[in-house]
């Protein structure tokens, strides 16, 4: 291990063991590696820093302060490369910036400020399918159209007409046919969207030359979309194409960071672990019925928690010794929290407390510390606007004045154009960071918690005998005490319930009602609706 690495790992236990306080400004971490805590982003709706009620880059890069100072020290972008919808999960060109979010200089200025403040910066990264609208797949099209009737495609004449599936039977409802052809070609998630054949060498070849790209632009990783439908019903497979990127990656940065979506059951997840995914989206740990929330609303006690926790993470690391958790609340794809909690305040701080008392790598979706809605399930109304100031709080259809405008300079979005009239019920984000107990500065609280102990992204969990509610995680011989209290009573424990040596202190208090744990003799006071963290001294 590097000197320096050596250097911060002692000066973060120490200030693990004096309960150092969490300073204003910049939040300090203690550890540089590949794990970090996530701001999810989708550019479109983020930060519009030139008036065209259009997130972009530059905006993200001006708005780097909340983000960090928030405690989030790595960034997930949703796509940036040109396409033709709003969402651009439908590509024309791995290799550039769409022209709506700036251009690849503003990128490169964006990872430049990111990596000044120790800021990750990781990149959705779309190979599953293209858009109909790629090179690649209108250069097939061009050529099976010239075809003769009588003759096979031949990759030798042209090679991109291997690039995707095609066929002359319409095998199910998921294939299209192709305009002037017999054939059909496969696209699973829209006719839009032609999937790309991953099997085939020659695809993998130009993917590992877009992975080099970015990573030579000096991205820190990627998030894999869609990683089970690479190959249906393949795990193997699927992990085999993931895995030859991740490895080449690997190669040049060993803390190079992938993490996928398997949005699949617990069962299915572990599978894909056990065949070497790196990092895997908690699917079952997320959403309105996932494990957080139910928690967060007290459905479940601190000791049920507890037990899923420690039954998930012995399961997972069963599978991969090595596997990195990417918990989450919800995401781009999800109702907000704050619609499944009902925008109830006690409820969405009580789930920020449990996600971020866990191990691994979390994902916050950007707005969900401010307590964001979205409606519906319509896809736009769940990639709504940030809200920077109160002109943000509705989007282009319902501005706070009901006529939809946007003052210059606030850097406040439209939003997608097809997304419903929502107004936002939440505070904007410009009155929550000075506020001491808004929603913001409770996640802030757990965030520079993490990033000063790192013991709680990097450890193991252990049961604590004889106190259901707790959890040991222990890093490179150092650990914390973890106390979940998801009911309106509070807890007492005798120290030496928790601590086998030594006596205990107190490193913080997450708590719901802004009151303070309490060691008292040897006695321990959990209040209620709280994650408590513990050391011990010896």
């Amino acid at each position: 291990m590097k000197k320096s690495i050596l250097i911060t790992i002692c000066l973060s236990l120490f200030l693990t063991a004096c309960g150092a306080a969490d300073p204003g400004g910049s939040v300090s971490v203690a550890v540089q590696d590949k794990y970090r805590n996530y701001y999810e982003v989708f550019v479109y709706s983020f930060a519009d820093s030139n008036g065209d009620g259009i997130g972009d880059l530059a905006g993200v890069t001006q708005k780097l302060d909340h983000i960090e100072n928030l405690g989030c020290n790595g960034i997930w972008l949703m796509p940036i490369q040109p396409s033709p919808t709003y969402h651009k999960y439908d590509i024309t060109d791995y290799e550039n910036i769409d022209p709506a979010y700036g251009t690849l200089a503003d990128f490169d200025d964006l990872l430049a400020a990111a990596h000044a403040r120790q800021i990750s910066v990781i990149i959705d990264l779309v190979i599953n399918h293209t858009s109909v609208e790629h090179p690649w797949f209108l250069a097939a099209k061009a050529y099976l159209q010239d075809l003769p009737a009588s003759k096979s495609p031949d990759p030798a004449e042209c090679p991109y007409v291997d690039y995707y599936h095609f066929s002359t039977e319409r095998k199910d409802a998921t294939w299209y046919p192709l305009a002037g052809t017999e054939y059909y070609y496969e696209g699973g998630f829209w006719e839009r969207m032609p999937d790309l054949n991953l099997s085939s060498e020659a695809v993998l070849t130009e993917l590992i030359q877009v992975a080099d790209f970015w990573q030579e632009h000096g991205v820190d990783g990627f998030r894999m979309d869609a990683l089970m439908h690479y190959s249906e019903n393949d795990t193997e497979q699927n992990v085999d194409v993931l895995c030859k990127l991740y490895d080449h990656c690997r190669e040049k940065d060993p803390d190079f960071y992938i993490v996928s979506e398997v949005w699949a059951s617990e069962q299915t997840i572990l599978e894909y672990y056990v065949n070497g995914a790196p990092s895997l989206f908690d699917f079952p740990m997320a959403g309105a019925e996932g494990t957080l929330l139910k928690a967060a609303k007290g459905k479940m006690s601190g000791a049920q928690f507890v037990q899923a926790l420690l039954d998930a993470e012995d399961k997972r690391y069963a599978a991969n010794p090595d596997a990195v958790n990417a918990p989450f609340l919800t995401n781009h794809d999800m109702g907000r929290v704050a619609n499944a909690l009902n925008s109830n305040a006690e409820d969405m701080k009580m789930a920020s407390a449990l996600l971020l008392g866990m191990n691994g790598n979390p994902f916050l979706y950007y707005g969900e510390e401010l307590g964001m809605v979205s409606k519906g399930t319509k896809d736009e109304n769940k990639r709504l606007p940030m809200p920077w100031t109160k002109d943000g709080l509705g989007n282009r259809l319902q501005g706070t004045s009901g006529d939809g405008a946007i003052k210059a300079g606030s850097f406040v979005c439209y939003g997608p154009e097809d997304a419903d009239a929502v107004l936002q019920t939440c505070e904007p984000a410009d009155k929550q960071v000075k506020d001491k107990d808004s929603l913001y500065q409770f996640y802030r609280k757990s965030l520079s918690l993490r990033n000063r102990v790192p013991q709680i992204a990097r450890g193991r969990s252990a049961a604590v005998p004889g106190v259901p509610e707790a959890i040991y995680r222990d890093w490179q011989g150092s650990g914390v005490f973890i106390v979940f209290n998801t009911g309106e009573d509070q807890l007492q424990y005798a120290l030496s319930d928790l601590a086998t040596s030594g006596g205990l202190s107190i490193l913080e208090t997450v708590s719901v009602s802004g009151r303070n744990a309490k060691i008292k003799g040897d006695t321990l006071t959990v209040p209620p609706r709280s994650v408590v963290y513990l050391q011990e001294v010896r």
